[in-house]
């Protein structure tokens, strides 16, 4: 009763209830239902609908040869409703469903007409083919009779207590039969003596061929079995089996359910139609009924949403544009939000089919009521192929284009690309920073071109564990049958979801050696499991269009009670794991697949041959370090910092860069810089998944690669890594950092700095929901911090991050810092080791008197004065000028430019010395 209150109040302001009425009943007198069926109106299925007006194209069809029956004096009136009743007389339940249905007609219904298809054998006895002949002799000639109901009652009475028995008749039991026939017509009132003659031209072998004509529509155009009983009413199919049945009480509540919810909307089109070129005298009741029935029938078979759709909007005039001509035989309604982002994406396919199909064509603008901020912050193309992209001259194609003309100039614009979700798609060639656009830059021809390329598509797919939660952590490589590890990745906990890159070809996944692979197989189609050996299954890429993988796993026998993944309940738990030389599951699958996984071919090198031969001088083993840059700024920042990692350690370093944000000539120096330098590089991507939250905001985007996707992002075989920010100067050897126990977490970050007093205002996690959710554990600083990978994977933090995600980022005023705020949020899951404070050290934060012991030091905004990073880092860190100059000019040298020289000097990286030693030399170098 409470989703009815503002009903009960508006019509009691109306006066439409007062105090003597009967609330309840006037409710289910409007709304509610006379009886009840989970067949009809419950929820036991889904309904089943048919097309009956395919039945009657372009050939004569059972439907025409049909008579049907009506209630008393309605048989001129236009029946909205038609029950086809399909029966095997043959059978009780068959005469028991006819029987009901004529009980529904003689208790009248003004809105429906009723007609038999039989669905009988064709060997079926005599009188079952009589009884058959005679219905069809009265609905045919007499339906409009007062009494052929009653005839027709009668009769089914007569054949099924005396005559429906094959077994029990004789040959003489057929004139029997004939005469009780003709005496039922003369007390009904019928003439027996038509009946007579219509039987006399009576043939068997004609019936025969009819009914299983009959039969053949109703298995081909219906898809009913032969012997089967049912009720189409418009199309809905209702099915009777020996478990259920039906009353005439019900084909009254299957009148009432579908005329409310389907046909009164097709009746209220066909009442407003003009029948301009059809002959009057077939303007019929019967003809406008089949009318009704076929074009319901066909409506009920479109998939329909389940939320309803409200067309109001449509007869709107001010806010329409109405394009095109009424003569169209194509007609567009959109409703559009003109400031909303799927319009911007309709608006130009609306465009192409407006010139290409010309319909007639309305588009109304249902904008919002208020906004309290702008949605649209982009100017969009939507590219579409179209004829235009082919040469009317040669052979030439031209390709889709997409143009944006009259821009702003003084604005600083990006430019991205929005492709569809199996693709991965890099800038390959772009004079400019795509990243911060400034038209007024651009010189006179104030024209910015970029050239895209499809660098690969995305596999993806869903693992699953039958009776079980998807297998999480379960680790899958693919390649080919020569090479069987190309790329490799795991399952996570979300839907069993995981992606791979791969281009069109045939690739080969199975399960990567290790825990993996001992305690699962993959399932074969049958659910047929092979001996104790792993199996691989074949996947074709064959378009562009992607693929998505359902892929099924089982565990091995005697492995059923097994974990995949170590379970850490708590920090004394997480220290047993390093202790010497790593044991864990994973080493078998380190060592197996160290020599496939690399970036360009030409680099690909394992971790053990950089540290015994090294680059430049440098062995040991190998540092990882992650990055992440975006726009030729934070490029130009990301060299400094390669550079200052490379000044201060003498053992082979490895650099990930997330490729996604990366520049043309980003990619063009790396390579040479990698050779020049010494140190080894790779360039990692991973497509956002389609069902965790998308940020909008392309630096919100970047915040979230730097921490959602570290288990799946890099390659199975790497066991660490370190994140250092692109806008970082490396003061100390990270191999320190890099052999760091960090105690079994899986994380470990510098918490903030607490010494700057000024500062303290700016301190939110001393204050409110922080406060009270890190209960004594610091707030760490996300610009540096060291992921144990192995860890990662084995306690599922990556999962568990992407929840929390999941839940906090439809929020907008959570997560505002996200890539610092989520793993400080998760600590109490996702354990957090606090690195000792002078691994980072940060002007805004950090005070004056700990600068000498930094190790690294951030360029962190700064909230108070809000200076420029380039000016800032000339500031505040005296080797910046000097690295910047040796990354600057060596890139002039790349790309054939030249650079202007610094009034400071410079030290080349073979003079230069590590620039902490000692506490004297630190302290002499903070003073330079």
């Amino acid at each position: 009763m409470n989703d009815e209150l503002s009903r009960i109040q508006e019509q009691v302001y109306f006066g439409q209830i007062n105090s003597r009425t009967d609330v309840l009943d006037k409710f289910l007198s409007e709304s509610g239902c006379p009886r009840y069926n989970p067949q009809i109106v419950g929820s036991k299925g889904k309904p089943k609908f048919t097309s009956l007006s395919r039945s009657i194209v372009g050939k004569e069809s059972v439907l025409d040869d049909i008579s049907y029956l009506h209630s008393p004096n309605t048989l001129d009136d236009v029946k909205p409703v038609t029950h086809l009743v399909v029966v095997d007389v043959a059978s009780k339940k068959g005469m028991k469903l006819l029987r009901e249905g004529l009980q529904y007609l003689v208790g009248g219904s003004k809105i429906a007409r009723l007609g038999i298809l039989y669905n009988m054998n064709s060997s079926v006895d005599l009188h079952s083919l009589l009884f058959a002949k005679i219905i069809e002799i009265a609905t045919s000639s007499y339906s409009h009779k007062q009494k052929v109901l009653n005839f027709l009652n009668h009769l089914c009475s007569l054949y099924e207590n005396e005559y429906m028995v094959p077994s029990s008749l004789t040959l003489e039991s057929t004139p029997v039969f004939m005469e009780k026939v003709y005496e039922l017509a003369d007390a009904n009132g019928l003439p027996s003596k038509s009946f007579k003659a219509a039987l006399l031209d009576f043939s068997v072998s004609r019936m025969k061929d009819h009914l299983s004509k009959v039969a053949q529509f109703i298995y081909w155009q219906l898809g009913l079995e032969y012997g089967v009983n049912a009720v189409i009413t418009n199309g809905r199919v209702m099915l009777f089996g020996d478990e259920s049945t039906i009353l005439s009480h019900d084909l009254y509540l299957l009148e009432s359910v579908e005329f409310k919810l389907r046909v009164k909307h097709v009746v209220e089109i066909v009442e407003e139609a003009k029948w301009q070129d059809i002959d009057p005298d077939m303007l019929t009741s019967k003809f406008i009924s089949d009318v009704i029935m076929f074009v319901s029938s066909s409506m009920a078979m479109r998939e329909r949403s389940s939320e309803s759709a409200r067309f109001e909007v449509l007869s709107a005039r001010q806010s329409a544009v109405l394009l095109g001509t009424e003569d169209s035989i194509i007609h567009i309604d959109a409703v559009l939000d003109p400031l909303s982002p799927i319009s911007q994406k309709l608006s130009s396919v609306l465009r192409v089919l407006g010139k290409y199909v010309q319909p007639s064509m309305r588009i109304v603008l249902n904008p919002m009521n208020s906004l309290v901020d702008i949605p649209l912050k982009n100017y969009y193309r939507y590219v579409v192929p179209t004829m235009d992209d082919f040469s009317s001259i040669d052979d030439t194609v031209n390709g889709p284009k997409a143009f944006f003309a009259n821009m702003p100039l003084s604005k600083t614009l990006t430019m991205n690309l929005d492709v569809p979700e199996p693709w991965l798609v890099e800038p390959v060639i772009a004079i400019h920073d795509l990243d911060n656009i400034l038209l007024e830059n651009l010189g006179d021809s104030r024209t910015l071109q970029a050239v895209f390329e499809l660098e690969a598509l995305v596999l993806t797919g869903h693992c699953s564990e039958k009776d079980h939660d998807p297998p999480r952590g379960l680790q899958l490589i693919l390649g080919t049958k020569t090479t069987p590890h190309l790329v490799d990745t795991l399952v996570m906990a979300n839907l069993g979801y995981w992606q791979m890159k791969v281009s069109p070809g045939v690739w080969y996944l199975q399960l990567a050696p290790g825990r993996s692979s001992e305690l699962y197989l993959l399932e074969e189609d049958g659910d047929e499991i092979k001996d104790q050996r792993p199996l691989s299954k074949r996947i074709t890429i064959n378009d562009l269009r992607g693929k998505v993988v359902h892929l099924g796993v089982v565990k091995k026998k005697g492995k059923e009670h097994e974990n995949l993944l170590v379970t850490s309940d708590n920090d004394s738990h997480l220290e047993e794991t390093k202790k010497g030389t790593r044991t864990s599951w994973n080493s078998n699958l380190l060592k197996w697949a160290s020599g496939f996984i690399g970036g360009s071919d030409h680099l690909k090198k394992s971790q053990g041959t950089s540290a015994e031969h090294g680059k430049g001088g440098r062995h040991g083993k190998t540092i990882n370090i992650f990055s992440i840059a975006s726009g030729h700024l934070y490029e130009r920042f990301l060299k400094i910092m390669i550079l200052s990692v490379l000044k201060n350690c003498d053992r082979p370093v490895k650099f990930w860069f997330i490729k996604n944000y990366l520049s043309p000539q980003f990619k063009d120096v790396i390579p040479k810089m990698a050779e020049e330098y010494g140190f080894e590089y790779e360039l990692v991507t991973y497509k956002w998944p389609t069902w965790l939250h998308k940020q909008k905001e392309k630096q919100r985007i970047i915040w979230a690669y730097k921490i959602l996707f570290l288990d799946v992002i890099f390659p199975l075989s790497l066991e660490k890594v370190i994140f250092v920010d692109a806008d970082q100067i490396v003061r100390a050897d990270m191999g320190e950092l890099y052999d760091m126990d960090i105690k079994g977490r899986p994380l470990a970050y510098t918490p903030f700095c607490d010494n700057n007093k000024e500062m303290d205002g700016y301190r939110f996690w001393r204050q409110g929901f922080w406060k009270e959710h890190l209960r004594g554990r610091p707030y760490h600083i996300s610009a540096l911090y060291v992921v144990d990978l192995v860890k990662f994977r084995e306690t599922a933090a990556g999962d568990n991050l992407r929840v929390f995600y999941e839940t906090l980022s439809k929020d907008p005023n959570s997560l505002a810092n996200l890539d610092q705020d989520l793993p400080n949020y998760a600590q109490h899951q996702v354990p957090i080791f606090s690195l000792p404070q002078e691994w980072l050290w940060c002007e805004s934060w950090c005070g004056n008197s700990t600068k000498t012991k930094a190790k690294t030091i951030d360029l962190c905004n700064n909230p108070m004065t809000k200076e420029p990073k380039l000016q800032g880092a000339r500031r505040i860190v005296p080797e910046w000028v000097d690295l910047d100059f040796e990354a600057r000019r060596f890139t002039a040298k790349i790309l054939g430019e030249e650079i202007d020289e610094p009034q400071e000097p410079v030290t080349s990286l073979g003079e230069s010395q590590n620039l902490i030693t000692d506490n004297s030399s630190k302290e002499d170098k903070s003073e330079l």
